[in-house]
């Protein structure tokens, strides 16, 4: 005959083994997994990866697609707002998304037909010029271009109003800045305004112009809307594709044709 200290000891054990074995399946043996073991190809793999910002395989070279397309990079040159070739720009070559420059292959195609060819001033721009551009507009002493291109704005008003920021569009790469030229005579198609010049005349609908004059913009704008562009108020010249594929990217690679031809 079991006492009562002793079935309180039996019914304590019984109930232990059976709450082991209801809640702690744990307790049949199991193999541990072991973290697969990283190589050091692989961690190097990782470590020299390149940074989307850096990455232009999705790029190409603008007259590839559009051979007729005529190119006047004013960044590469001196005749800008900033009086020197600005940072990135190594080579006198417009570079693009290849789904900007595949739209901008239609818009050519239309206005040719029309008597018109594509004049280029601008296309993807690297944040390192961006960067150019904002250290000119915070030295304040560095006036050389006023009287061409911002003769009624002081540059603290250049960057209140937009004209410089600290992003662009650009640096994404689906925007372009250009204008129409005649395909017979080879003269630019009059804009009643200039590339680049910071003031209220480079609205699109600025209404102390021509209308012949407004019209030239109308064409352009129209022709580009209806390949899937989108334009701004501010510059007559300046559109950006609707469905860019990069539009958080802020890409840095310089323009030149050496990043493109290293991706294929």
């Amino acid at each position: 005959m079991v006492n009562k200290k002793g079935s309180f000891k039996v019914i304590t054990i019984i109930l232990i083994v059976f709450c082991m074995m209801v809640v702690c399946p744990s307790c049949k043996k199991k193999k541990v997994a072991v973290p697969a073991k990283v190589t050091a190809t692989e961690t190097n793999i990782k470590a020299v990866a390149v940074a989307p910002e850096e990455d232009a395989s999705g790029f190409c070279v603008l007259t590839d697609s559009i051979p007729d397309a005529i190119l006047e990079i004013r960044y590469y040159s001196t005749y800008n707002f900033v009086g020197k070739r600005i940072d990135g720009y190594e080579e006198p070559i417009a570079l693009i998304t290849k789904q900007a420059a595949s739209a901008l292959h239609k818009v050519n195609n239309e206005l040719k037909s029309k008597g018109y060819r594509l004049k280029i001033y601008d296309t993807y721009r690297p944040q390192r010029a961006v960067d150019h551009f904002m250290r000119w507009a915070q030295n304040f002493n560095d006036t050389v271009t006023k009287s061409i291109f911002y003769p009624d704005l002081t540059k603290k008003q250049i960057f209140n109003r937009g004209f410089v920021a600290k992003k662009s569009s650009h640096t994404r790469g689906s925007t372009v800045d250009l204008t129409l030229v005649e395909a017979q005579t080879g003269k630019e198609v009059d804009m009643g305004g200039v590339f680049d010049y910071f003031g209220s005349s480079s609205h699109t609908n600025y209404d102390g112009i021509t209308v012949k004059q407004h019209n030239n913009r109308m064409i352009l704008q129209e022709a580009m809307k209806r390949n899937g562009f989108e334009p701004i108020t501010g510059e007559w010249w300046h559109f950006t594709l609707a469905n860019e594929p990069y539009p958080d990217t802020y890409f840095n690679f310089p323009v030149n044709q050496s990043v493109i031809a290293k991706k294929h």
